[in-house]
């Protein structure tokens, strides 16, 4: 209850210079500080000649960015490693910057389409670079995946939503050395068949700039999603997959019954 004679709120002034907001995470800010310092020591043990300048910049530019937690690339890109302290939640229609899709119109009924999703080993059969989905119990299950270049990994997923004929999500455990979302969005399709959207986010173990600088000289990340939706048409319509070439290898069977 407020009382009409009581005292001025209390109004605190903003700071004339605030600081920069925090986009970079702690193992990255960790490391800015402990590469920017050895850059520095480095350049004042030379003192002389060009290079010395330059080591001595980028040392004092790294250390900064490691004691501020900011990031002037990733703010123009509107990207960061710094985790959110809320625990956000994947909506089909609502995506984080990274996210990447493709729709396409499958002759199957919505049911039908729902029901060979839903089933989350069958994922690597459209998924690429999945190699196997055990499920844990009726949402949580566990993924390995095979990266280009070799690297293994292993996360757990849980499901977000599910509505069946309609609305399938899934993302990683807060935490995962694998970020990887996923919304699988169906509705019946006027001419007949569902028409089926596919948004997926698919992060390997990597510091925002490394993907930054992948999404900079490729185009990858579209092009692989619209090749697992393709997938996935063929493995409903027809039983078995028209080799693709981003298909990765070693891909299971192809007997498709939902």
């Amino acid at each position: 209850m407020t009382s009409i004679e009581g005292d001025a709120p209390d109004v605190r002034p903003e700071p004339l210079h605030p600081g920069p907001d925090v986009n970079v995470g702690p193992l990255e800010r960790g490391l800015s500080v402990t590469v920017g310092a050895a850059l520095l020591a480095l350049a004042l043990s030379r003192r002389r000649g060009r290079g010395s300048l330059a080591l001595g910049l980028l040392g004092g530019y790294l250390a900064w960015r490691g004691a501020t937690g900011h990031c002037p690339l990733y703010d123009a890109l509107d990207t960061g490693s710094a985790e959110d302290e809320e625990d956000e939640r994947l909506d089909a229609g609502g995506h984080y910057d990274v996210s990447v899709e493709a729709t396409a119109t499958i002759g199957r009924t919505p049911e039908e389409v729902y029901a060979f999703v839903r089933r989350m080993e069958n994922a690597p059969r459209f998924l690429a670079f999945v190699e196997s989905v055990e499920p844990l119990d009726g949402t949580r299950a566990l993924w390995r995946a095979r990266f280009p270049g070799g690297g293994r990994f292993t996360w757990e997923s849980e499901v977000l939503e599910d509505r069946p004929g309609e609305l399938l999500v899934w993302r990683s455990q807060p935490g995962s050395a694998v970020h990887q979302a996923c919304a699988v969005r169906l509705r019946p399709a006027p001419g007949g068949g569902t028409e089926v959207r596919l948004d997926v986010e698919f992060e390997p173990p990597a510091t925002p700039l490394a993907r930054v600088v992948s999404c900079l000289f490729s185009d990858s990340d579209r092009y692989v999603v619209e090749e697992d939706l393709q997938r996935l048409r063929q493995l409903l319509e027809s039983g078995e997959i028209i080799p693709l070439r981003g298909l990765a290898a070693g891909s299971p069977d192809t007997d498709a019954g939902p």
